[in-house]
């Protein structure tokens, strides 16, 4: 059998770099047209909320600031999870949503609770809405660019690996 489809293959030499070339081109359009996501994005969609409170001892934060952010955030439409943590002069209140919640939408909701619970705040207390970006965001921090064009790959990893991640 594979005798026979060689001596096919060499008696009909255009025919077979034509169905090679053809393969080979549709392998290029389809590499080309293909969605790829090479870092895909499975973290929660999540609303940070914080608000400042300058000079207050974290206790007082937690019993002003993120107890009422959190147990006004737990009736947001798709919430699932609510989290509060209270440190000096600051509040941090993360707004877990269900999967499949657009972020923005998220944001919008967020935001239309937060302007109802403003005013049960101190006024000193400054709510804000965190970046609209998720934990896929964090991966690149920092980049090596050689711009003399003295040193290859392998040198910039190799100097990489000299740096702790928080650098």
């Amino acid at each position: 059998m594979i005798a026979r489809l060689i001596r096919w293959s060499i008696a009909n030499r255009f025919l077979v770099l034509l169905a090679t070339l053809m393969v080979s081109a549709w392998g290029v359009y389809s590499v080309l047209r293909t969605p790829l996501d090479a870092l895909p994005d499975l973290s929660d969609v999540q609303v940070i909320i914080r608000t400042t409170y300058p000079g207050q001892a974290p206790r007082i934060v937690e019993n002003q600031v993120t107890y009422p952010l959190t147990t006004t955030m737990l009736s947001v439409p798709g919430a699932k999870t609510v989290r509060g943590y209270s440190f000096f002069g600051d509040s941090f209140v993360y707004v877990l949503f269900e999967d499949g919640t657009d972020l923005y939408w998220a944001r919008s909701r967020v935001l239309e609770y937060l302007n109802q619970v403003q005013s049960r705040l101190p006024p000193q207390a400054k709510a804000s809405l965190g970046p609209d970006a998720t934990g896929v965001g964090w991966i690149y921090q920092y980049s090596l660019i050689d711009r003399s064009g003295t040193q290859d790959a392998g040198q910039l990893r190799a100097c990489r690996t000299g740096f702790s991640s928080t650098s």
